[in-house]
């Protein structure tokens, strides 16, 4: 790997895809590329950040270092387009693309190295999740990013194992750094919610959620007659009716569909959880799981993918696949006392092993070449 810092630790510069950000809705990548460049600006050293954007974000972290955001309108194809124009204009030495669609140009911009990180790759694991459209233009731009870049980063291992197997990238290329956990989500957000007792999920709205296994084993779960079911989120590709299947299962006054809810809303919300329900068919980490976990809420989630590497031992792990064990999960997070304080204190110190200040620090050391 090529060093592009001097001997005495000079000046890098550091090209930042943040064109993510110009969103009033953050959901995982948008979050991961906020809480990793909130990290790298309060990180000391002599870097210059070139930031490019489509469209000005309405807040950005200040850098310790120099910092230039370069706003590139252009209506369409702006990663193809715009972006890589500047990259033949004007090249950093290293390029960040928090979100793996890289520019088409990148290997033939001289000098330059490229990082870039790669989130997951579900769509792969259950393409009936996904339009056609989005089966094509995810396969091409992961391919391309796993080839293109000279440094892969992953965010858990199941997701470098999927990378190594389905696109053949060199396992060497690929630097495994895991999500962080804001320090916003602690048992002390807790404030007064609408509904007494509640379960939650938080997370985007679509199939590959299974939300509508999870409102049928809730359905059938043996729980507190107070115990209400709250699902938040935007609804994503192919979202299901959730609430005629909540309706279908005669559980429509006990199912709440409360929509997209703003960051600085989401820890109370969890806070005040008897637990975390989140029985996902596939994630490439798993970011509310921590959070919940940091919240001090007990947390029942999948058996596959990377849910139980950043779990742990710490939540009831169940397969997604079976509604009964699904439910069976449920009714033991509700009614057994003792389960459930013994998983609220697991969680908590699972959590703390993650933070996002190591892993802006690491990132950063791949930036610079240093790892």
């Amino acid at each position: 790997m090529r060093l592009i810092c001097d001997e005495m630790g000079g000046c890098v510069q550091i090209g930042i895809d943040i064109s993510r950000l110009a969103t009033a809705q953050r959901t995982g990548t948008e979050r991961y590329t906020w809480e990793v460049l909130a990290g790298m600006a309060t990180t000391p050293g002599d870097n210059d950040y070139w930031l490019y954007c489509r469209t000005l974000p309405a807040e950005l972290p200040v850098f310790a270092g120099r910092m230039q955001v370069r706003v590139m309108p252009f209506a369409r194809l702006w990663t193809h387009i715009r972006l890589a124009w500047e990259l033949w204009r004007q090249p950093p030495e290293v390029l960040f693309v928090p979100s793996h669609v890289l520019p088409w140009n990148v290997r033939l911009v001289r000098g330059m190295r490229v990082v870039t990180t790669v989130h997951d790759l579900g769509f792969l694991h259950f393409p009936q999740a996904h339009t056609r459209f989005q089966n094509i233009y995810l396969r091409l731009t992961t391919w391309w990013a796993a080839w293109a870049a000279d440094t892969v980063i992953a965010i858990s291992q199941a997701t470098a194992e999927d990378l190594v197997r389905y696109t053949g990238v060199d396992r060497r290329r690929v630097v495994v750094i895991p999500h962080g956990v804001a320090p916003v989500f602690t048992p002390s957000a807790k404030k007064p919610m609408p509904w007494v007792r509640y379960m939650v999920y938080v997370g985007t709205l679509q199939p590959r959620k299974n939300l509508a296994r999870l409102i049928a084993a809730f359905a059938c779960a043996h729980t507190h007659p107070d115990t209400q079911l709250v699902i938040a989120g935007r609804a994503g590709w192919l979202s299901e009716p959730l609430a005629e299947i909540a309706r279908a299962h005669g559980v429509a006054d006990r199912v709440h569909l409360i929509g997209f809810v703003p960051d600085a809303e989401l820890p109370a919300l969890l806070a005040g959880a008897r637990a975390f329900v989140f029985p996902s068919l596939y994630e490439g980490f798993g970011m509310p799981v921590l959070e919940a976990m940091a919240s001090g809420v007990a947390v029942l989630t999948s058996n596959t993918s990377a849910l139980p590497e950043v779990a742990g031992d710490a939540a009831c792990l169940v397969d997604p696949t079976d509604v009964d064990a699904i439910a069976t999960g449920i009714s033991r997070l509700d009614g057994d006392d003792a389960y459930h304080a013994h998983l609220v204190a697991k969680g908590v110190q699972q959590a703390q092993r993650f933070s996002w200040a190591g892993c802006a620090a690491t990132t950063l050391a791949v930036l610079r070449g240093e790892q």
